[in-house]
């Protein structure tokens, strides 16, 4: 399938404040994660993305439109969920969903009934008579996400959508996120800073740092890195003895922690001789798995490569 969104060397400025500086990248089908800290320049590339403003240099595409001169259409082909809550308090929930899929072009009774579907799907068909002012943070959260899939977009932006919840809550909703894309058929571009919950449902990650891409790709190949392969090994306790005992068969080891130590891999004679100094040591083993590096992992490297900063 053809990219959902294409960005190249975007560019934008608040001012004397450039928000994007060079951001070049692509979103394709399923989930993808746009990560970075406060100010990196999340809303600011979602804002472009709905055509709400314009870009100061660089080429930008959703669904094959240029929003500075499609804008309109895109956002009929669009949902958006902000991050701060400005649902209206005393209009009940299915009104308000009803409502906003109209805006974006569905017929009044379609509407309604699209209204009533994706609440039911979401968990909210007994409060969907509700006033949204009535709701718990993490039922308004579930409104915010009808609204934007109502009128079934081809994309949905999602700015922080686990913003305020519990880790109950944060759980569900990261698997109603997972469904709208992979059940539902809808892309999902998620922006946010918790890097954790979006590399446990993004299929691919976009990581702004000061408004430029300093890593972009699956979550795939980003936790493979660049490095030399690893092992994990896992043991019940003794990992200093057994990095004792591979370091005298001189293999490269660093000690985690008592139950923990990491292996340089380096073929099948690595897990021999992990396997001779378990056995040598009698030390019982609960896991050997290759290592794989976090998203903070990839987010930090990446960052420091751009400053020039030694790495941590």
């Amino acid at each position: 399938m053809p990219p959902v969104v294409v960005a190249e060397s975007l560019q934008k400025n608040w001012g004397s404040t450039r928000a994007l500086d060079g951001a070049t990248f692509t979103v394709g089908s399923g989930v993808t994660g746009l990560l970075g800290a406060n100010g990196s320049g999340k809303t600011t590339t979602l804002g472009l993305l709905l055509g709400m403003h314009n870009p100061d240099g660089g080429t930008l595409s959703v669904l094959g439109m240029d929003p500075r001169t499609h804008g309109s259409e895109i956002r009929g082909l669009v949902g958006y969920a902000p991050e701060h809550d400005a649902l209206p308090p005393d209009v009940r929930a299915y009104e308000v969903v009803a409502h906003l899929a109209e805006v974006r072009g569905l017929p009044r009774r379609e509407a309604a009934g699209r209204a009533s579907d994706v609440l039911f799907e979401l968990g909210l068909g007994e409060e969907r008579l509700r006033p949204v002012g009535t709701m718990s943070t993490g039922q308004r959260q579930r409104v915010k996400l009808a609204q934007a899939i109502a009128h079934d977009p081809e994309l949905v932006l999602l700015d922080e959508p686990t913003n305020g919840l519990d880790p109950v809550q944060r759980e569900e909703m990261l698997r109603l996120v997972r469904r709208v894309a992979h059940e539902m058929g809808i892309n999902v571009l998620l922006s946010s800073h918790l890097l954790e919950e979006v590399e446990r449902i993004a299929d691919d990650v976009v990581i702004l740092d000061q408004g430029r891409t300093v890593a972009a790709g699956s979550v795939v190949d980003l936790q493979r890195g660049e490095g030399p392969a690893e092992l994990l090994v896992e043991v019940d306790d003794g990992a200093r003895r057994l990095g004792k005992a591979l370091s005298a068969a001189r293999v490269s080891v660093t000690v985690v922690d008592a139950s923990r130590l990491v292996v340089a891999f380096a073929g099948d004679e690595t897990y021999d001789a992990i396997r001779d100094a378990l056995a040598e040591e009698e030390i019982p083993v609960r896991r050997i798995a290759h290592r794989r590096e976090t998203l903070e992992d990839v987010f930090l490297a990446a960052g420091d490569a751009a400053t020039g900063a030694a790495p941590r």
